[in-house]
């Protein structure tokens, strides 16, 4: 499994089209394997979903996602979870302890 966190800094990105960029994270029996970490191409309406598939993510973590991306998300069968905060190293831990769950919010 392949996980991406939109970060700004060391931290979760409140939105996700305008983070700096995403740690990838390679999962196996809820241990990271890898770790890379990728800029963002540029926010273009409809692009990262597409960008983010491209790079096998099968889980989207961030603070704050628009309506369109997550429906883009949804359509091509990756997780989103969105209302996330802080540090992005606690976060994907808390997802690996199955304690991370999605707000559902949406950016307008």
């Amino acid at each position: 499994m392949k996980v991406a966190i939109a970060k700004e800094g060391q931290y979760v990105s409140q939105h996700f089209g305008y983070s700096e960029g995403f740690m990838l994270y390679e999962i196996e029996e809820d241990k990271i394997v890898k770790e890379d970490f990728v800029k963002n191409p540029g926010h273009r309406p409809g692009f990262l979903p597409n960008f983010i598939k491209d790079l096998g993510v099968n889980l989207v973590i961030a603070g704050g996602m628009g309506e369109v991306a997550q429906q883009l998300f949804a359509e091509n069968n990756i997780e989103v979870i969105v209302g996330a905060e802080g540090f992005v190293d606690d976060v994907i831990q808390l997802y690996l302890k199955k304690e991370l769950k999605s707000t559902g919010h949406v950016c307008r």
